[in-house]
């Protein structure tokens, strides 16, 4: 994984600083709340509804050991003892003292992380693939280039004021999961012809105006990234919206203009461009791809998995559902679920933190990635080692086999915690969750993919889910709106909206009306939810999850 030099250390250093300085001034008056607003969020410091929020990168999701205990000292030190992981592969801590973030932030920077650009209308952590440099149908490991993007955007002088908040997301595998097209630029590395390069794509988003991103280049040869991702940024900045934030983001700027018209100003603006580049650009990706050159290997039977997984078919599940195949035979990629039943999804505590920094030093090549799927992965992991790694995660409650099942939920912090939230996302998920596991039915549900936001930004990426939960405020009472068939892969879509949204304590009962009818409709087990689906539509869906109402209205 990277290492920072002397720039980077310095730079750093020298950010804390000025930070430092700006907080004690907010202290003693010096400024307003209003004046300090701007300066707090390019350091990743939210004013939520009950104390200041922290946002800590965690840039395209890659942790080392040292750096996850230093987050939960941080947890136990300044805040009250847990974390948030996001969908931005970001770590959030809801109560930090304002006189405190000084020290937070150099107790970061003694690890190589900080809060930079977590927040404001910049360049955001650039995300990537979780599995990344793990994956068995990875083309190529994408943490190279999201790293030179990170370099590249941070404290950028042109792009500190953009109209709205701009995210990267980047790929190396053509199974997508980093949800590129729902994103400002999605990076999907590609090759043609024997040659690397990129297929690019622009103006997707979430939030009010779900759209999907269109592809503005099919193919841009490897040494044309950075020059062709600023012309890109440098047009939106010129053309964004900034008479109205909700029309500010690069989706309704290549909406309004059209994707031929965008492409061909970003053409004419790369051509300015790409002669001042001198080539540095690629000798510093050379050099960051030295640093991600994969872990030593080791050989070594595997009997102990395979006999631990005949015995134990509580082990069995938890393999079944949390471990995914690896590039080299003999390993295993580990997801480890912070979604236990009736537990806030992305939560993790100190100690959690700690057991899975110590799993990741003794047994994973001292590697750990975040998802944005608010779960943590143990990326290179030999099988041999997966019972010891079990046991210690179920010791820790951490062993929960749910992966990629209707209690892996996506949940954004809602109206216990965002300001901005219009409903409860949390208690949901939880309800949720809970109901599924005390029916038993998720793994004969199968892949389902539940995503909750309390409200129109969509923080929860519900407008991707299969299902999709979006909670709003109607006349001060809480309102679910249900939509289905949602996608963030590389076949992804907006969901549909059923129709009229349900009641806080309506909404359980709901959701499981709509997999009670999938589990009728499905053409067999292989079938899952998405694929049934998009084989019979909505319709059935609809009547299901309606008859209740139906019935009342019949009756009355």
């Amino acid at each position: 994984m990277y290492q920072y030099n002397e720039f980077d250390h310095a730079f750093l250093a020298e950010r804390n600083a000025q930070f430092r300085k700006q907080v004690e001034r907010r202290i003693d008056g010096s400024l307003t709340e209003e004046e300090f607003r701007p300066l707090r969020l390019m350091n990743g410091l939210y004013l939520q509804l009950h104390a200041y929020m922290l946002r800590v990168a965690i840039p395209y999701g890659t942790l080392s050991s040292a750096q996850m205990r230093q987050l939960a000292v941080i947890a136990e030190k300044w805040d009250k003892g847990y974390g948030h992981f996001t969908t931005r592969q970001n770590i959030q801590y809801n109560w930090p003292k304002l006189p405190d973030v000084p020290d937070i932030l150099d107790a970061l920077g003694e690890v190589n992380l900080h809060a930079i650009q977590t927040s404001g209308n910049t360049i955001r952590n650039v995300t990537a693939d979780h599995f990344a440099g793990a994956a068995r149908d990875e083309i190529a490991d994408p943490r190279p280039v999201a790293e030179l993007l990170r370099q590249w955007s941070t404290d950028h002088p042109e792009f500190q004021f953009l109209p709205r908040k701009f995210k990267f997301a980047v790929t190396g595998s053509p199974n997508d999961r980093a949800v590129t097209r729902a994103h400002d630029i999605g990076v999907r590395m590609i090759e043609r012809d024997g040659e690397a390069g990129y297929e690019v794509l622009v103006g997707g988003g979430l939030g009010r105006t779900p759209m999907i991103g269109k592809v503005i280049r099919d193919f841009l040869p490897k040494e044309d990234l950075l020059p062709y991702m600023e012309a890109i940024v440098s047009v939106y900045n010129t053309l964004g919206r900034r008479d109205n934030k909700y029309k500010a983001r690069i989706k309704i700027t290549v909406h309004e203009n059209g994707i031929d018209t965008i492409r061909d100003k970003v053409e004419a603006r790369f051509a300015e461009l790409k002669p001042l580049f001198s080539g540095v650009d690629q000798e510093m990706l050379a050099e960051i791809e030295r640093q991600f050159a994969p872990p030593a290997f080791r050989n070594g039977p595997t009997d102990t998995f395979e006999a631990a997984r005949e015995a134990d078919p509580i082990f069995r599940a938890w393999a079944d559902t949390n471990l995914t195949a690896h590039r080299v035979d003999g390993y295993a990629i580990v997801t480890i679920s912070l979604k236990k039943h009736g537990d806030t999804p992305g939560d993790a505590t100190a100690d959690q933190m700690r057991l899975m920094a110590d799993l990741a030093e003794k047994y994973g090549h001292d590697e750990l990635r975040i998802s944005h799927e608010q779960n943590v992965i143990l990326p290179h992991v030999h099988k041999s080692d997966l019972p010891a790694i079990y046991a210690a995660l179920k010791e820790a409650k951490l062993a929960t086999a749910n992966v990629g099942l209707i209690s892996d939920i996506i949940a954004c912090p809602g109206m216990d915690y965002c300001s901005l939230a219009t409903a409860r996302s949390i208690p949901v998920a939880q309800e949720i969750a809970q109901r599924f596991e005390d029916l038993k039915m998720e793994h004969d549900v199968g892949p389902l993919k539940l995503k909750i936001s309390g409200c129109i930004n969509a923080c929860g990426h519900h407008h991707v889910g299969h299902i999709g939960i979006l909670g709003l405020d109607r006349a001060g009472v809480e309102n679910y709106q249900i939509t289905l068939g949602g996608d963030g892969t590389e076949t992804a879509e907006i969901g549909q909206r059923t129709g009229p949204g349900f009641a806080y304590d309506e909404i359980t009962d709901a959701i499981e009306r709509i997999v009670r009818a999938y589990l009728e409709l499905r053409e067999g087990p292989d079938e899952t939810f998405l694929m049934a689906y998009r084989r019979v539509g909505a319709d059935p869906f609809k009547a299901a999850l309606y008859e209740d109402e139906k019935a009342k209205t019949r009756a009355a």
